[in-house]
Parts: structure tokens; sequence; C-alpha cells
């Protein structure tokens, strides 16, 4: 059996690899971090949103788990920039991008011009990330009692408590429109589950990065070929 026919779903779609289990697996358990860092950030922003204090188990337990969370996140969060910051690059094709915005909203495709494994819209949530999460670090640590904050000025933890929200808003937001991105544009929801996207959708989507990976495989050598043991003896 060929490499090409392994690689198939279930309709006989050509598959190919977006993102590897451990991609996936760091995804995920970031994503569940994240989530309980909102909101038992929002529970210490505001007396309204106390209540959220109750998703790690109460307000004692919420204020000792939060910042271990915290370096939890950003330790994951640092593996997974290291690992995609290549692709995460800006490319001259992200300019043209960036200004034919509205024909990519209104999917007029043809007019979009082709883009690699991550199109400006995913870099630049990548890149705001870069930006927030180890400011949200920095900030918490100078916060963090009984630990560290003893050993600051009340300005600086004042400083860094503001600092500290701002970047949080800014991590919330940039998150959200990540998610609504990734159910907006049918696919990308699913790969980051499966790990798998078709060849079309990957063609689609991705053109550069595509071609790429055709390029990649016809370099590799064929499973089918016969190797020293197969041939016939003269």
């Amino acid at each position: 059996m060929s490499r090409d026919d392994q690689n198939r779903n279930h309709l006989g779609q050509r598959m190919m690899l977006r993102y590897s289990a451990s991609t996936r697996v760091n995804h995920w358990t970031m994503a569940l971090s994240f989530i309980l860092l909102a909101l038992s950030g929002l529970a210490f922003f505001h007396p309204a949103f106390f209540f959220l204090t109750h998703t790690l188990g109460g307000p004692v337990w919420a204020r000792i788990l939060h910042p271990f969370i915290g370096v939890a996140f950003f330790l994951l969060f640092a593996l997974m920039a290291v690992s995609h910051v290549g692709n995460n690059l800006p490319i001259k094709n992200d300019v043209r991008w960036m200004k034919q915005i509205k024909d990519v909203l209104a999917n007029r495709d043809e007019r979009v011009p082709p883009i690699g494994k991550y199109n400006p819209g995913q870099k630049l949530v990548f890149w705001l990330l870069v930006l927030c999460v180890p400011t949200l670090l920095i900030t918490g640590v100078l916060m963090w009692r009984p630990w560290f904050a003893g050993y600051f000025p009340v300005t600086i933890v004042r400083i860094a408590s503001l600092l500290h929200a701002l970047a949080a808003f800014g991590a919330i937001l940039t998150i959200v429109i990540h998610i609504y991105a990734a159910i907006w544009v049918k696919g990308s929801f699913g790969a980051m589950i499966r790990g798998f996207v078709t060849h079309a959708w990957a063609k689609h989507h991705h053109p550069l990065w595509y071609d790429d990976h055709v390029k990649r495989e016809r370099s590799r050598p064929s499973t089918d070929a016969p190797t020293r043991r197969d041939e016939p003896i003269a």
C-alpha cells in the first residue's frame, strides 16, 4: 500500500497532517488552563464575579491555585511559541492579505493572495499572545502573595496589578477572536482535534503550505519502491 493510500479518510479523501499529537495535547491543556485562569481572574477583578472562584474550589483555593496554573500556562505557551515561531514570521503576501481583508471576509478567495501554514490573522493572534503572556507572568509574580509581593514597593505592586489586568483583558479578547475565527473557517477546529486536514482544504486555505508539503512528500522515497530484498535474483 502506498503512503497516499494510507493517508485517506473514510470518504477516500487524501489527508495530510497539520498538527501533531504533542501539539494538540499542548493546545488543549493550554485551553483548559486559560479558561480556569480567566474565570478565577475575573473573580479577583470585581466582586460581581466573585462566584467564579468556585471554578477552583472556592476563594481560598482560587487564590492559591491561580498563580501556579499561570506559571504552568506560561511554560506550555513558551513551548508552543518556540515550536511554531518559524511559521508565524511575516511574509510579503501577509501585507497583501491584510489589505484585502474585505475579500477574505466576503469569501472572495480568488482575490486573496496565497498564504503559508498560518494566515496573517493567526500570526497576529500569536504575536499578541507573545506580548500578553510574558507580561502576565512578570506582573503576576510581582503580585504573588505571600511569596514575592512583599519584596517590592506598594507602588510597583499596584502598577503590576494594573498591567496584569490590561494584559489579561488583551489575552481574553485575543482568544475570543481566535475561537471565533477557528469556528468561522470550517475545518480549522476539527484539525486541532484530529490533527489531519484534507489536501483540498489545505490547498484552498493555505496553498503555500500545501505546495511545500507536496514537494517534501515527492522528495521522499515511495513505499511502493522495491527494496533490495524484493529485487529478482539474476
